[in-house]
């Protein structure tokens, strides 16, 4: 066991144990951040696993009995939840009680659970840089934040002590931190990682719908386009809900892209193509820099 010193909260609830919050979990215990971790989701065998695992030392069915008593509480459910999740949990929350999350849409959703919590106790967003196509524990790792970006949101209402409690809790968990305006986050979020969702499952849906079956002979230029339309449905209906507004600027550039490119191809522009191929390839090998 680590010594008090190494410490930073004494009891942690994770509040939904799959892949991030599993990872959370394992992050803390590996980085000696906390003593004891509770749990909560809603599937109880999920949970059993979790506890056979050591990712978490207890759960509970009901998350405010979960979370009674934490120091930290991270919720890591489908942000469309997230606030009937905090409202759930609020009356046990005790006087300097600190709250994140790890979902991708802030922007006035960080006001709501702000609003929601009770006096003494602190809510800063969070957004780790670490998902992916898989959403169990089975996936889960306590790696999984190293090296990976994370954005913080914190607002005219944050205490210094409560950010900078959550800057520590990732960047002792290997993440490369970066406080940013909720709202703005948002709107790169909605370009950088939405949008791809959306043109992936898209993608899919065109490819059956003008050639049933097709999907079948797809090779790994298809594969690849395409992985994270196995997310799920659910999460990334929640997010889409929330980040409407963004979502349609997007959409709308995005289809702009589109048509220069049906534009070319009309007009039989191959120099317009591979002007418009070679800017994206140019771009896109600068991310891997």
């Amino acid at each position: 066991m680590a010594s008090t010193e190494q410490i930073y909260f004494d009891k942690v609830t994770i509040i939904g144990t799959g892949l991030i919050g599993a990872s959370v979990a394992l992050a803390l215990r590996e980085n000696r951040l906390c003593r004891t971790i509770a749990g909560f989701g809603r599937k109880e065998e999920n949970l059993k696993r979790a506890k056979e695992r050591g990712i978490i030392d207890e759960y509970n069915m009901d998350a405010a009995t979960a979370a009674a008593g934490a120091d930290l509480v991270v919720l890591c459910t489908p942000v469309g939840i997230l606030k009937d999740v905090a409202v759930s949990i609020r009356t046990a929350l005790k006087k300097g009680t600190l709250v994140t999350d790890v979902g991708s849409v802030k922007g006035a959703l960080v006001a709501e659970l702000e609003f929601v919590m009770p006096d003494g106790v602190d809510f800063v967003g969070s957004h780790p840089i670490a998902g992916s196509d898989k959403s169990g524990i089975g996936d889960s790792r306590g790696s999984l934040f190293a090296g990976a970006r994370c954005i913080v949101t914190p607002t005219l209402r944050s205490s210094k002590a409560a950010v900078d409690k959550i800057i520590a809790l990732w960047e002792l968990s290997g993440g490369l931190v970066e406080c940013m305006d909720p709202f703005r986050h948002d709107e790169i979020f909605a370009l950088v990682s939405h949008l791809p969702h959306i043109v992936a499952y898209a993608l899919v849906n065109a490819a059956e719908r003008t050639d049933p079956g097709c999907v079948e002979y797809s090779g790994g230029g298809f594969r690849d386009t395409t992985r994270i339309a196995a997310s799920s449905p659910e999460l990334w209906r929640d997010i889409c809900m929330l980040n409407r507004d963004n979502l349609l600027n997007v959409l709308y550039s995005f289809k702009g892209t589109l048509l220069k490119i049906e534009q070319c191809l009309k007009e039989n522009d191959w120099a317009g193509i591979e002007k418009e191929f070679s800017k994206a390839q140019k771009l896109r090998m600068s991310i891997d820099k």
